[in-house]
């Protein structure tokens, strides 16, 4: 059974950092696009941040561009998502996820394992 589980959200102030991680476990996804997306309250999901085994591409959404670095370990089956000068806006619910695709994509609907969340408030 796969499973893609989130961690190491919280509470910060604006301007601080924090950094989450996602392990999946059931099957490799090496070979595969991974990506960051959230939810703020009353708004749709969206993507931020996702990394393609093909080309090691990375890329961003314009509003964390600059902020937000996201990396893999292969080995570990893990992705992290460092986020630095964090903005009130930035408080939604943040999850990880694997798209079946080996391109870069920001669509929700391509990806289909899903963590259930974490958590992350930046307060003012």
């Amino acid at each position: 059974q796969v499973q893609v589980v989130e961690s190491g959200g919280g509470l910060v102030q604006a301007g601080g950092s924090l950094r989450l991680s996602c392990a999946a476990s059931g099957r490799t996804f090496s070979g595969n696009t991974m990506g960051w997306f959230r939810r703020a309250p009353g708004k749709e999901r969206e993507f931020v941040a996702g990394l393609s085994w093909i080309g090691a591409n990375l890329y961003y959404s314009d509003s964390v561009k600059g902020r937000f670095t996201i990396s893999r370990d292969n080995a570990q089956n893990t992705m992290v998502l460092q986020m630095n000068s964090l903005k009130p806006e930035d408080t939604a619910i943040y999850y990880c996820a694997a798209s079946r695709y080996v391109y870069s994509t920001s669509r929700v609907a391509d990806y289909d394992y899903w963590g259930h969340g974490t958590q992350v408030t930046v307060s003012s």
